[in-house]
Protein backbone atom coordinates (compact mmCIF):
# COMPACT_ATOMS: atom_id res chain seq x y z
CA UNK A 1 0.00 0.00 0.00
CA UNK A 2 1.50 3.40 -1.35
CA UNK A 3 2.60 5.66 1.86
CA UNK A 4 1.26 9.49 0.67
CA UNK A 5 3.33 12.12 1.72
CA UNK A 6 1.11 14.29 2.90
CA UNK A 7 2.71 17.36 3.40
CA UNK A 8 4.13 17.39 -0.34
CA UNK A 9 0.67 16.98 -1.36
CA UNK A 10 -0.85 19.52 0.51
CA UNK A 11 2.39 21.82 -0.98
CA UNK A 12 1.33 21.05 -4.45
CA UNK A 13 -2.49 21.17 -4.00
CA UNK A 14 -1.99 25.02 -2.57
CA UNK A 15 0.90 26.22 -4.51
CA UNK A 16 0.59 29.54 -5.78
CA UNK A 17 3.36 31.66 -7.99
CA UNK A 18 4.12 34.75 -6.42
CA UNK A 19 3.71 37.67 -9.24
CA UNK A 20 7.43 38.54 -9.98
CA UNK A 21 6.74 42.63 -9.65
CA UNK A 22 6.13 42.16 -6.15
CA UNK A 23 9.27 40.31 -5.22
CA UNK A 24 11.55 41.97 -3.58
CA UNK A 25 15.17 41.87 -1.81
CA UNK A 26 16.06 40.03 -0.13
CA UNK A 27 17.00 37.39 -2.41
CA UNK A 28 18.45 33.88 -2.16
CA UNK A 29 21.78 33.79 -1.09
CA UNK A 30 24.44 31.88 -3.73
CA UNK A 31 24.76 28.82 -0.73
CA UNK A 32 20.32 29.05 -0.44
CA UNK A 33 20.60 28.97 -4.20
CA UNK A 34 22.58 25.88 -5.11
CA UNK A 35 19.97 23.26 -3.27
CA UNK A 36 16.96 24.50 -5.20
CA UNK A 37 19.11 24.05 -8.75
CA UNK A 38 20.21 20.72 -7.56
CA UNK A 39 16.90 19.73 -6.73
CA UNK A 40 15.51 21.45 -10.23
CA UNK A 41 18.20 19.40 -11.86
CA UNK A 42 16.86 16.05 -10.67
CA UNK A 43 14.12 16.75 -13.04
CA UNK A 44 12.92 13.67 -15.76
CA UNK A 45 15.84 13.59 -18.24
CA UNK A 46 15.32 10.79 -21.13
CA UNK A 47 18.69 9.82 -21.87
CA UNK A 48 20.81 12.02 -19.20
CA UNK A 49 21.37 14.34 -22.11
CA UNK A 50 20.96 17.48 -19.44
CA UNK A 51 19.51 19.45 -22.35
CA UNK A 52 19.48 22.55 -20.17
CA UNK A 53 22.05 24.83 -17.65
CA UNK A 54 21.50 27.69 -15.34
CA UNK A 55 21.96 31.18 -15.38
CA UNK A 56 21.54 33.12 -12.34
CA UNK A 57 21.35 37.11 -12.85
CA UNK A 58 22.54 39.11 -9.91
CA UNK A 59 21.33 42.67 -9.86
CA UNK A 60 24.24 44.28 -11.85
CA UNK A 61 23.08 41.74 -14.55
CA UNK A 62 19.89 42.54 -14.57
CA UNK A 63 20.54 45.93 -14.01
CA UNK A 64 22.10 45.32 -17.54
CA UNK A 65 19.36 43.22 -19.41
CA UNK A 66 16.88 45.62 -18.32
CA UNK A 67 18.71 48.35 -20.54
CA UNK A 68 19.62 45.94 -23.29
CA UNK A 69 16.05 45.07 -23.26
CA UNK A 70 14.97 48.85 -24.04
CA UNK A 71 18.03 48.88 -26.39
CA UNK A 72 16.64 45.76 -28.24
CA UNK A 73 12.87 46.57 -28.26
CA UNK A 74 13.75 49.91 -29.88
CA UNK A 75 15.52 48.47 -32.29
CA UNK A 76 12.67 45.70 -33.07
CA UNK A 77 10.11 48.16 -33.36
CA UNK A 78 8.41 46.83 -30.56
CA UNK A 79 5.18 48.65 -28.60
CA UNK A 80 6.47 51.11 -25.85
CA UNK A 81 4.33 49.01 -23.30
CA UNK A 82 5.69 45.73 -24.99
CA UNK A 83 9.63 47.61 -23.86
CA UNK A 84 8.33 48.51 -20.53
CA UNK A 85 6.59 45.09 -19.48
CA UNK A 86 9.85 43.31 -20.58
CA UNK A 87 12.13 45.91 -19.00
CA UNK A 88 10.12 45.65 -15.58
CA UNK A 89 11.01 41.97 -15.30
CA UNK A 90 14.54 42.75 -15.02
CA UNK A 91 13.83 46.19 -12.98
CA UNK A 92 11.95 44.60 -10.13
CA UNK A 93 13.63 41.18 -9.65
CA UNK A 94 15.85 40.90 -6.81
CA UNK A 95 17.36 37.47 -8.23
CA UNK A 96 16.22 35.53 -11.92
CA UNK A 97 17.65 32.16 -12.63
CA UNK A 98 17.94 32.24 -16.61
CA UNK A 99 16.76 28.28 -17.34
CA UNK A 100 18.64 27.87 -20.41
CA UNK A 101 16.93 24.67 -23.21
CA UNK A 102 20.09 22.99 -24.91
CA UNK A 103 19.29 20.83 -27.69
CA UNK A 104 21.77 18.28 -27.98
CA UNK A 105 22.41 15.79 -30.65
CA UNK A 106 20.96 12.46 -30.37
CA UNK A 107 19.41 9.88 -32.20
CA UNK A 108 17.44 8.44 -29.19
CA UNK A 109 16.07 11.52 -27.75
CA UNK A 110 14.10 13.77 -29.56
CA UNK A 111 14.50 17.35 -29.40
CA UNK A 112 10.88 17.80 -28.24
CA UNK A 113 11.41 15.05 -25.26
CA UNK A 114 15.00 17.61 -24.36
CA UNK A 115 12.03 21.05 -24.44
CA UNK A 116 9.70 19.01 -21.86
CA UNK A 117 13.28 18.27 -20.32
CA UNK A 118 13.69 21.93 -19.82
CA UNK A 119 10.03 23.12 -19.02
CA UNK A 120 10.16 20.35 -15.92
CA UNK A 121 13.29 21.94 -14.61
CA UNK A 122 11.74 25.25 -14.91
CA UNK A 123 8.52 24.03 -12.78
CA UNK A 124 10.98 22.18 -10.33
CA UNK A 125 12.85 25.28 -9.70
CA UNK A 126 10.00 27.20 -9.27
CA UNK A 127 8.24 24.74 -6.43
CA UNK A 128 11.22 24.14 -4.85
CA UNK A 129 12.02 28.09 -4.39
CA UNK A 130 8.26 28.10 -3.05
CA UNK A 131 8.67 25.14 -0.58
CA UNK A 132 12.01 26.95 0.57
CA UNK A 133 9.74 29.75 1.73
CA UNK A 134 10.74 32.49 -0.75
CA UNK A 135 8.47 33.96 -3.51
CA UNK A 136 8.93 32.75 -7.28
CA UNK A 137 7.35 33.02 -10.63
CA UNK A 138 8.20 31.98 -14.00
CA UNK A 139 8.12 33.98 -16.53
CA UNK A 140 8.95 34.20 -20.78
CA UNK A 141 7.74 37.52 -22.62
CA UNK A 142 9.66 38.36 -25.95
CA UNK A 143 13.07 38.85 -24.43
CA UNK A 144 13.12 35.04 -23.87
CA UNK A 145 12.35 34.28 -27.48
CA UNK A 146 14.54 37.01 -29.31
CA UNK A 147 17.76 34.99 -30.51
CA UNK A 148 19.68 38.11 -31.20
CA UNK A 149 18.56 39.18 -27.87
CA UNK A 150 19.54 35.90 -26.24
CA UNK A 151 23.35 35.43 -27.69
CA UNK A 152 24.15 39.12 -27.29
CA UNK A 153 22.96 39.66 -23.53
CA UNK A 154 22.96 35.88 -22.29
CA UNK A 155 25.58 34.28 -24.40
CA UNK A 156 23.79 31.64 -25.78
CA UNK A 157 24.47 29.57 -28.46
CA UNK A 158 22.56 28.33 -31.89
CA UNK A 159 21.64 25.43 -30.40
CA UNK A 160 20.03 26.76 -27.19
CA UNK A 161 16.98 29.18 -25.99
CA UNK A 162 15.65 30.15 -22.78
CA UNK A 163 12.94 27.99 -21.18
CA UNK A 164 11.83 30.29 -18.55
CA UNK A 165 12.75 33.11 -16.73
CA UNK A 166 12.37 31.89 -12.92
CA UNK A 167 12.26 34.90 -10.49
CA UNK A 168 12.85 34.43 -6.72
CA UNK A 169 12.88 37.14 -3.88
CA UNK A 170 11.12 37.76 -1.01
CA UNK A 171 7.20 37.82 -1.52
CA UNK A 172 5.49 40.89 0.03
CA UNK A 173 2.12 39.97 -0.72
CA UNK A 174 -0.31 36.25 -0.59
CA UNK A 175 -1.42 36.46 -4.22
CA UNK A 176 -5.41 35.82 -4.09
CA UNK A 177 -6.32 32.26 -4.87
CA UNK A 178 -7.59 31.99 -9.13
CA UNK A 179 -9.91 29.58 -10.78
CA UNK A 180 -8.24 26.35 -11.74
CA UNK A 181 -9.18 23.97 -14.17
CA UNK A 182 -11.86 21.60 -14.13
CA UNK A 183 -10.66 18.43 -13.88
CA UNK A 184 -13.32 16.28 -15.26
CA UNK A 185 -14.50 18.60 -17.74
CA UNK A 186 -10.36 17.60 -19.01
CA UNK A 187 -10.14 13.81 -18.54
CA UNK A 188 -11.21 11.05 -20.37
CA UNK A 189 -10.97 7.80 -18.86
CA UNK A 190 -10.24 5.13 -21.18
CA UNK A 191 -10.38 1.07 -19.99
CA UNK A 192 -10.48 -0.59 -23.24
Amino acid sequence: MPQPNEPVLTFLNTRRSRPAKLLRAPAPSRDEIHPMLTAAARSPDHGKLEPWRFIVLQTGALTRLSKSVEKRGIAANRPAEDIAKARSQFDDSPLCVAVIEVQKPSDKIPKIEQSYSAGAVCLALLNTALASGWGANWLTGWPAHDAQFCQSELGLGENERVAGFIHIGTATTAPPERPRPDIDAITTWVDA
